[in-house]
């Protein structure tokens, strides 16, 4: 494991390539689409960005290894590498909406010591080194105080397409079909990283994410989790690296939220 030391010198190298990634994104439109499966996008930007951070952290961080989600990983060094979305929320992106970001963390053996999420367009990083609490631009973060359901405002992630994804959708509908009479709102936003990051800001009650790619999450979960947010899988375990979702909940709404996911689990039928 890295010292606190090291940690604070690779939280900073973090921050600096995302901010250099999110100058990129601002100054930059994207002109080439590639499709990535059934309306899943990726871009020129996204494959610039990565090649730019990737680029960046070789010669920051010699010998550490690297996984982007355009690109795919190098080799590992003692269980450290670095982990890429370049920008999360494509289709936001492509479309003008605000709502994007960079996500980058650090993982030693699959456990998250840095995370850091940029969204450039909103002027903000949200950042952690883990066991040193979470941050956005300077200010500490906690997550929400919200103690009732009908008073939290609760994300669910957007729609996914192609072969295998039917069940999953079927349990979104599902799930906001529940949970939208109990709720003050559900959102959907299209990035899970700022999911996650609002999650720990507060300004967010929880977010459901019925997914868990590194890229994705693995940033945004140490954020929230150094927030004070429980970051669970759909049956209320702890999350980690091999679970299938990614759910993240004040601690004040775990058991209303979770009753409802687990009740919406049970009754979603299995569709190949």
């Amino acid at each position: 494991m890295i010292d606190s030391s090291d940690g604070r010198q690779l939280l900073a190298i973090a921050k600096q390539a995302t901010a250099i990634a999110s100058g990129l994104i601002r100054s930059g439109s994207p002109h080439m689409l590639t499709s990535k499966g059934d309306r899943d996008l990726t871009t020129d930007v996204d494959v610039t960005v990565e090649e730019l951070v990737r680029n960046f952290l070789c010669k920051q961080t010699p010998g550490l290894g690297f996984l982007g989600e355009e690109g795919g990983g190098t080799k590992q060094s003692d269980g450290l590498r670095w982990v890429l979305d370049p920008i999360d929320g494509t289709i936001n992106f492509l479309h003008g909406l605000p709502l994007c970001a960079v996500s980058l963390s650090l993982l030693q053996n699959d456990i998250a010591l840095v995370g850091v999420i940029d969204m450039p367009f909103l002027g903000t990083q949200y950042y952690a080194l883990s066991n040193h609490g979470s941050y956005v631009n300077g200010q500490r973060l906690n997550v929400s105080t919200t103690r009732t359901l009908n008073t939290a405002l609760v994300s669910i992630d957007q729609y996914t397409f192609g072969a295998g994804k039917k069940r999953a959708n079927q349990l979104r509908r599902r799930l906001i079909e529940r949970l939208s009479p109990h709720v003050q709102r559900v959102r959907m936003l299209g990035s899970s990283a700022i999911d996650l990051a609002w999650t720990a800001h507060g300004r967010l009650d929880a977010c459901i994410m019925l997914g868990n790619k590194p890229w994705d999450t693995s940033a945004g979960v140490l954020i929230a989790r150094e927030a004070g947010a429980r970051v669970l899988d759909l049956h209320g375990a702890n999350h980690a690296t091999d679970s299938s979702a990614t759910i993240a909940v004040t601690p004040s709404l775990e058991h209303e939220l979770m009753t409802a996911v687990r009740a919406t689990l049970a009754s979603t039928a299995t569709v190949e």
